[in-house]
């Protein structure tokens, strides 16, 4: 080999790596924006998330209440209902009482009968 051969053989070899550096380059600065992008995209993901994320907790507040209410109402109807079986549980214990004090009062009138019927018989005698 001659030194003409060797030295356009080293240019071409600088030529080369001239154009590996720049493809490089070029392939570096490609890659920085993809990475731009993705990273772009993924804050975008996460602004959506929460977003999300605040949907479902305002929902799951709305849910809570709703659920409340729900438990609210079942409540107070159990509670009337309670409230009237006592009332009519003291209205039946009132009659009850009434009609024992009538009870008495008639037996005690049965008893008087009695005593005079007894006495009758017994003046008859």
């Amino acid at each position: 080999m001659n030194w003409r051969n060797l030295r356009k053989l080293e240019e071409e070899l600088e030529d080369l790596e001239k154009k590996l550096e720049e493809e490089l380059e070029e392939l570096e600065e490609e890659l920085e924006e993809e990475l731009e992008e993705l990273e772009e995209d993924l804050e975008e993901l996460k602004e959506e998330l929460e977003k999300k994320l605040e949907d479902l907790e305002e929902l799951e507040g709305e849910l809570e209440d709703e659920l409340e209410d729900e438990l609210e109402e079942e409540l107070e109807v159990i509670l009337k209902e309670e409230l009237k079986e006592e009332l009519e549980d003291e209205e039946l214990e009132d009659e009850l009482e009434e009609l024992k004090e009538e009870l008495e009062g008639v037996g005690g009138g049965i008893e008087g009968i009695g005593v005079r019927i007894g006495g009758e018989i017994g003046g008859i005698r």
